[in-house]
């Protein structure tokens, strides 16, 4: 369905024109709201990099149950005005923040006392250490 706005000035049409309505306007968009992820690893640590612009540190909770990583936001959208009168409106709207879960199974070797997470520049960036691993001694066994 596309939302058309009739309106008595000129403008509000020019700008209909320059920016038409699609039909991403009337999906629901937290299907579209599951943030993206690079996940490294290196020697000593596995790094998982989370971009979710546009939240503050305060909306992710991070939980670690049975080697199971889960990153998550509660994020509640506030209602936004584009200005002091109520003529103002939005002529798109594209920016969207709703909440998510997301969840990785985590290898054996890693050591879960020491995860550390910053978030910086709309990353989340989780920093998960690598258990020292012993070389396994090879043993022989005589058959006799």
């Amino acid at each position: 369905m596309i939302t058309v706005n009739k309106s008595k000035f000129w403008i509000p049409s020019m700008f209909d024109e320059f920016f038409p309505a699609n039909n991403l306007d009337s999906l629901n968009y937290e299907r579209f709201s599951i943030p993206k992820v690079n996940i490294k690893e290196n020697l000593t640590t596995f790094v998982v990099e989370v971009a979710a612009p546009g939240l503050k540190k305060e909306d992710f909770a991070i939980e670690i149950e049975k080697l199971v990583l889960t990153v998550s936001s509660n994020f509640t959208p506030k209602r936004e005005t584009t200005g002091t009168d109520n003529d103002t409106q939005f002529t798109r709207k594209e920016f969207n923040y709703a909440s998510f879960t997301r969840s990785f199974t985590l290898p054996k070797k890693v050591k879960v006392e020491g995860i550390d997470a910053t978030y910086t520049d709309g990353v989340l960036t989780i920093s998960l250490p690598k258990k020292e691993v012993k070389e396994e001694i090879k043993h022989m066994v005589e058959i006799s």
